[in-house]
């Protein structure tokens, strides 16, 4: 991991503000970000429902098709790239609401960084199971709400209050985003692409 990453996880204040300089910087250093970071769920989805599959029943193992993994890793890869964009696009919009004025870019950098914990939590794609990823992407989605609201006024350069207020109201947008975009490629793979399963039975 870079050293932004890490210190989003063990001192968030101070990784808002490296990861602001750096953007004045250099101002698209988050597309690897992005792009990289993307492929650890897609890749990990992958290998948990090819290799190790889950199980509906006992005795009874249920895996994709290589084929059907693809669509979907694919699938998941951009569906995590447009929605980052979006909300980018969202937080950009929103902005004229407050005091500050960010560009596009800072605002799907910021968003691209604020969803870490999400790629993160992907690995846990390797084992596909629906407790282990309620699990896993609830404590994502606590640890990205409390990025948004400890790194967006700092970020932005706004002020503290305002800065609470702009987080409300992205986190309120974010969350229809999400499950709006989610839905959205559920329904596309399961009713156009059509799945393929795999059924395997032990003995």
């Amino acid at each position: 991991m870079s050293a932004p990453i890490v210190k989003l996880f063990t001192q968030p204040n101070f990784a808002w503000t490296d990861i602001r300089r750096e953007e004045e910087a250099h101002p698209r250093h988050y597309l690897a970000h992005l792009l990289v970071l993307a492929l650890i769920p897609a890749v990990c989805l992958f290998v948990g429902t090819t290799y190790v599959g889950w199980s509906l029943a006992a005795g009874e193992t249920v895996k994709l098709s290589a084929a059907s993994a693809v669509q979907l890793c694919v699938l998941l890869y951009l569906t995590i790239v447009i929605g980052v964009a979006l909300m980018g696009g969202f937080i950009r919009w929103m902005s004229r609401s407050f005091d500050t004025r960010p560009t596009p870019n800072q605002c799907i950098g910021f968003a691209a960084y604020t969803v870490t914990p999400f790629f993160i939590a992907g690995i846990a794609g390797l084992y596909p199971s629906r407790w282990l990823a309620i699990l896993v992407l609830g404590a994502a989605s606590v640890y990205s709400t409390f990025l948004l609201f400890v790194g967006l006024p700092t970020f932005m350069h706004e002020r503290r209050e305002q800065g609470l207020l702009y987080s409300a109201s992205v986190w309120g947008v974010g969350l229809l985003v999400l499950v709006t975009i989610l839905v959205s490629m559920i329904l596309l793979w399961f009713n156009v692409l059509t799945p393929e399963y795999l059924r395997t039975h032990a003995g």
